[in-house]
């Protein structure tokens, strides 16, 4: 597999440190109130490269944090007349809730920042000791002019990242390009004893701290948003390697997904175009936005827009349409001669699979890779439109193939909000019109099909009995 390494501006074949095993960082959300639909797409892209480093044989350890100190979670807590931790454990138990229906798969650890103040402080200390940082007042600032390596990741030099530095009110710091590794105690905040006074731990310092507990000193990939390169990746690189005093790179491979755009504007609230994944699922069905979010290469910007989550949702539909009717027919399936070829068959779902692959392989390009997926799904669909018999490797082939397409890419997911009723309500409703046809109450029956209709399902009356699928507009 290749990945785009943005260390070094290129595509590299991909090597893990140590041989079938993978250690891999996420960012996680800062949990101050639900993730806004633009984090939605990092915690998507990064859900799939990890089931498919899992698929290509690695044992991969996936470390997503939530960052539950900060500025912006202090004033939230306080407007909110509630404690930092009673809010960060509100919004954790939302992110799950959001993650879930977008498929996305729990980390194999999600630590928290205020759980790791010990390994914060450890860390903060050998950066110091290498002489890398310096106390000032209570505060403890990374001296970045020590480190000849910061600005290789952003590919900036120290002049040009200085001229957009600034210093904040109450900052005591040597160059306005210094960070804080641990902030000294505000009235009103929460704080920890440190080495340095009371205080709270900066923003940086603990995915450096967190990674390294879980991963070691240098792990193979590091993933985020493109937003997150300058300052957060560039300051945990330089501080990280600072720590470990080792000579070797904190990462060997970064990986950063694109903007997502809001009508071609970047999502921000002063225009007035934020929001929430929470508030977009209110919206579109779930598996519509991860559908949106890999429809496109993950290094390119994607145009969040109604048409684009509509075509999404349709996708979806015929995808999850085309799964339904295969399992009906499997269901309905006669037990006699057929002429199907079910080699060419094979072989066509083969081709496709390793086209699927080296889509994949060739950096998580899933925009090409979902196309692929639709290649089977036209297969399946005019395999069952002109056959009226068919054999029953064909049933288990096909199945076999969404199953694994839906392992790596979590389409069609478990939705439920592609209709507002669950399949038993669909098929008793179904049942009572049956029953209805059979006594002549036409008047029921197509009641019955209106209201359904209404709700986004189709009905298709064949010999075998009622169909329903979805809604595709």
């Amino acid at each position: 597999m290749e990945l785009f390494n943005d260390l070094t501006r290129r595509k590299e074949l991909f090597t893990p440190i140590k041989e079938g095993e993978v250690t891999f960082y996420s960012c996680g959300p800062t949990v101050y109130d639900f993730f806004h639909i633009g984090n939605s797409r990092p915690f998507i892209v990064f859900d799939v490269l990890r089931r498919w480093l899992e698929y290509l044989g690695y044992k991969v350890t996936f470390v997503q944090n939530f960052t539950d100190i900060d500025d912006k979670m202090i004033k939230r807590a306080n407007e909110e007349g509630i404690t930092v931790k009673e809010l960060a454990e509100k919004f954790i138990a939302e992110y799950y809730r959001d993650a879930k229906a977008l498929g996305i798969r729990p980390p194999t650890v999600a630590p928290k920042a205020t759980e790791h103040i010990n390994e914060i402080i450890d860390t903060i200390s050998k950066i110091i000791k290498n002489g890398h940082a310096y106390v000032s007042e209570g505060d403890v600032y990374f001296d970045v002019k020590s480190w000849p390596n910061y600005g290789s990741l952003c590919k900036q030099n120290l002049d040009d990242l200085e001229a957009g530095a600034r210093v904040e009110p109450g900052e005591k710091k040597k160059d306005p390009l210094d960070f804080a590794l641990w902030k000294a105690k505000k009235s009103g905040e929460p704080f920890w004893q440190s080495p340095w006074g009371e205080g709270r731990p900066g923003w940086h310092i603990e995915c450096s701290a967190m990674s390294s507990k879980y991963l070691g000193e240098n792990i193979d990939i590091h993933s985020g948003g493109v937003d997150l390169i300058f300052p957060h990746h560039e300051n945990e690189a330089a501080q990280s390697e600072a720590a470990s005093g080792n000579n070797k790179p904190f990462v060997n491979y970064w990986v950063h997904n694109g903007f997502l755009l809001i009508d071609n504007k970047k999502m921000s609230k002063s225009e007035g175009n934020f929001t929430t994944a929470r508030a977009a699922m209110q919206k579109y069905p779930p598996m519509a936005i991860r559908f949106f979010m890999l429809s496109a290469h993950y290094r390119s910007p994607i145009n969040f827009t109604p048409e684009a989550l509509e075509q999404a949702a349709n996708g979806v539909a015929r995808l999850k349409n085309c799964i339904d009717d295969l399992n009906f027919a499997s269901k309905s399936r006669v037990d006699n001669n057929s002429d199907f070829d079910i080699q060419i068959f094979e072989k066509e779902l083969t081709d496709l699979k390793a086209k699927f692959t080296d889509a994949m392989n060739d950096d998580l390009n899933t925009a090409a890779a979902i196309g692929d997926l639709f290649g089977v799904v036209h297969l399946v669909n005019s395999s069952l439109k002109d056959n009226a018999a068919l054999p029953e490797k064909f049933f288990e082939l096909s199945k076999s193939a969404f199953d694994f397409y839906n392992d790596i890419l979590g389409l069609p997911g478990q939705d439920e909000n592609l209709s507002e009723l669950d399949e038993n309500e669909i098929e008793n409703l179904i049942t009572e019109r049956t029953n209805a046809r059979k006594a002549k109450n036409f008047k029921r029956s197509d009641e019955i099909r209106d209201f359904l209709k209404s709700k986004g399902i189709t009905l298709e009356d064949t010999p075998q009995g009622t169909k329903w699928k979805l809604s595709v507009n």
